[in-house]
């Protein structure tokens, strides 16, 4: 059974740093194509990162040249440094994986068939 569980959220000032956590267990991690996620008070889940089963990433124009979606593949533990973060990135951030994505759909929520539970930031100006 996947599961997948994050950590790491938090509050942080403007221009602040975190890096999210997603503990993956339950299949051959690294060959699973996975993303983060994020969902605002109001908003629809949108697609912040997601990377490839062959380490390819690709990123929201939003997130591009302040994030960065890393995994280890010994550790079964995907990751998402987040740095100059601004208020609009606050939202409850998810982790979600499946056994192949097309790479034009790395980043629609949809076609993910396993997430996990979320983990709150929270950006202050």
């Amino acid at each position: 059974q996947v599961q997948l569980v994050e950590s790491g959220g938090g509050s942080v000032q403007a221009g602040g740093s975190l890096r999210l956590s997603c503990a993956a267990s339950g299949y051959t991690y690294s060959n699973y194509y996975m993303g983060w996620f994020r969902q605002a008070p109001g908003k629809e889940r949108e697609g912040v990162a997601a990377i490839a089963s062959d380490g390819t990433t690709t990123y929201a124009d939003s997130v591009k040249g302040r994030f960065t979606i890393s995994k280890d593949n010994a550790q079964n533990t995907l990751y998402l440094q987040m740095n100059s973060l601004k208020p609009e990135d606050t939202a409850m951030y998810y982790c979600a994986a499946d056994p192949f994505i097309p790479s034009r759909w790395l980043l629609e929520q949809s076609v993910y068939n396993y997430w996990g539970q979320g983990t709150q930031v929270t950006v202050s100006s």
